[in-house]
């Protein structure tokens, strides 16, 4: 019997619990179940359950933070280009939100609980501040990218709804309303385009990210100094 939890042990509960039931089966009172602690108790720590989900997406920050090479305020971009800088920050990101069932949507839209992103964030735009970029700029090329990245995750988790790394997916974990080959049978006579469409948009899931993520590193050089020079 726990006799007393902390905030910690509910939101590792809850990430683990994730995981296994996804974000529309977790609640408060799955949570206090498998703390063996009546609901109540859960609210001494979070009001409701955005609350929960504020402090699991910066859980989640913290962990993706330790583990990748954002390199934090001393070092991000050092022996990077500004380009590799920010596809290693995306790929890092997009890895780390799959190993969550439904991370992007628990990652997207939540409020930051401490300042754990502060140091993580400022050394990426100084990669970007340091060769040219004014911290506008630097500011949209990051929110752009951040934002194409979760946007995919969140899609891509509804193609393969089991966390995991994207290497180690086959073609039976794909939610079968994604079968591409059904898709353009279905509406390849009257709609080809949109058929062909398919294979680009549910097809490598690898590749595309890969391929709109450098669309938007090309359209970030293509309108650096805009501003200065307008």
């Amino acid at each position: 019997m726990v006799s007393r939890i902390d905030r910690k042990q509910v939101v590792d509960t809850a990430l683990r619990l994730l995981n296994e039931v996804g974000l529309d089966g977790l609640t408060l009172r799955r949570i206090a179940k498998e703390l063996n602690v009546q609901a109540p108790a859960l609210y001494w720590h979070f009001k409701n359950k955005q609350e929960l989900l504020d402090e699991m997406a910066t859980e989640m920050f913290r962990r993706m933070a330790a583990s990748l090479e954002w390199e934090g305020a001393e070092g991000a971009g050092q022996g990077h280009s500004w380009q590799e800088t920010l596809l290693v920050a995306c790929r890092g990101l997009r890895r780390e939100l799959l190993g969550y069932r439904d991370g992007g949507k628990v990652f997207s839209g939540t409020r930051m609980t401490d300042e754990s992103y502060a140091g993580p964030l400022d050394g990426l735009l100084r990669s970007l501040t340091d060769v040219g970029f004014t911290v506008r700029e630097a500011a949209r090329a990051w929110w752009t990218a951040y934002n194409y990245t979760v946007g995919l995750v969140i899609e891509e988790q509804s193609v393969y709804p089991d966390p995991g790394e994207p290497e180690s997916r086959d073609p039976e974990m794909r939610d079968p309303a994604y079968d591409v080959e059904l898709r353009a049978e279905k509406i390849g006579v009257g709609y080809p385009l949109a058929a062909l469409a398919g294979e680009e948009m549910f097809g490598d899931l690898d590749r595309s990210f890969e391929a709109g993520l450098r669309i938007i590193v090309a359209g970030i050089e293509a309108t650096a100094g805009q501003e200065r020079r307008s």
